[in-house]
């Protein structure tokens, strides 16, 4: 595999976006336990109060992480980036590449423009490509109902359409018939579980400027993305341990009735039964739980549960988490 860095010196920046659940966090992870020999410094965005997604990336040696939480990239905390990236181009000699993670709910031309606008940055980082991930489960509902969304995909270089382990052949040729309707020309590849070749994510060179002012010509100038309103997410904390049978009953039972509004729910638990950490997935009616590390003497065992959809009543969730609580 060739080199990461340019010729000209620049470090190679890959922004992961795609909406909320699509893998992204499970494809950072895949890339730093590569056995590739380069320093990366990851960048991961939070659409909430604290990061799940921080701590579930694996940190070593060869990985640098900084959170940015309750803000987008694309718009609230987008200074924090500029600042940040300023921060790692003094590193140019040591570092071989910079992942950045957006939130699900990331407009990407804003993140885009900031490696061009931004004098501090442009000079010494170079946008290498945007790979978005789509999950070929909940493609056309997250399409349907979020322009953010839309945006991802139509704004990509790379499509990893992940999870085609849980659709059919068929199925499969409609989600990139969708795709190819929005991005004609964005490279596509087929993931399980967010597994892909390095070479084939990292170091590309597929950004095209040319092509993104085709997309949005109004790419360049200075403007902020709105969100909607009715989106928000709440986290939910307990320091009692929790009974994950009644957890996952609860929890099914809003998902039946409030599936469509109910975008993403995820957590780390301190689970009755468990002396390890409790990893909680959900996108909208797909769940997973898994057994993660043991916790460490010096952590102080707790759950938190992030939840992210529309018009929801966190009231609601407040009450029906606390009646999770184990006996």
């Amino acid at each position: 595999m060739p080199p990461a860095k340019s010729a000209n010196s620049r470090i190679p920046a890959t922004v992961v976006t795609g909406f909320l659940g699509s893998g992204k966090t499970t494809l950072i992870n895949h890339i730093l336990h590569e056995e590739h020999g380069k320093k990366i410094a990851v960048i991961v965005n939070e659409f909430g109060q604290i990061s799940i997604d921080g701590q579930l990336v694996v940190q070593d040696d060869q990985a640098e992480l900084v959170e940015f939480n309750n803000g987008c990239l694309c718009c609230t905390v987008r200074g924090d980036l500029i600042d940040t990236l300023q921060r790692l181009r003094e590193r140019a000699d040591d570092l071989t590449g910079i992942l950045i993670e957006t939130t699900g709910l990331a407009d990407p031309a804003p993140v885009a423009s900031t490696f061009f606008v931004a004098d501090e940055v442009k000079s010494s980082i170079q946008l290498d490509a945007f790979v978005t991930l789509v999950d070929a489960v909940n493609i056309d509902a997250n399409l349907d109902q979020s322009n953010e969304a839309v945006e991802q995909v139509a704004f990509s270089d790379i499509v990893l359409i992940n999870k085609i382990d849980l659709v059919d052949a068929e199925r499969l040729k409609a989600v990139e018939a969708r795709i190819r309707a929005l991005n004609p020309l964005a490279r596509i590849h087929h993931t399980q579980d967010s597994r892909i070749d390095l070479d084939k994510v990292i170091g590309v060179g597929a950004f095209d400027l040319v092509q993104k002012l085709e997309v949005d010509p109004a790419f360049l100038d200075d403007h902020e993305h709105e969100h909607d309103d009715a989106v928000a997410s709440f986290v939910l904390e307990e320091s009692r341990p929790i009974d994950l049978n009644r957890f996952s009953i609860w929890l099914n039972t809003i998902a039946q009735a409030r599936g469509q509004d109910l975008y993403r729910t995820k957590g780390i638990f301190h689970a009755r039964g468990f002396p390890q950490r409790i990893v909680f997935q959900s996108v909208r009616m797909l769940t997973t739980m898994r057994q993660d590390r043991p916790w460490t003497d010096d952590e102080t065992p707790m759950s938190q549960f992030v939840v992210i959809g529309r018009n929801l009543d966190r009231a609601e969730f407040v009450e029906g988490f606390r009646q999770c609580v184990a006996s």
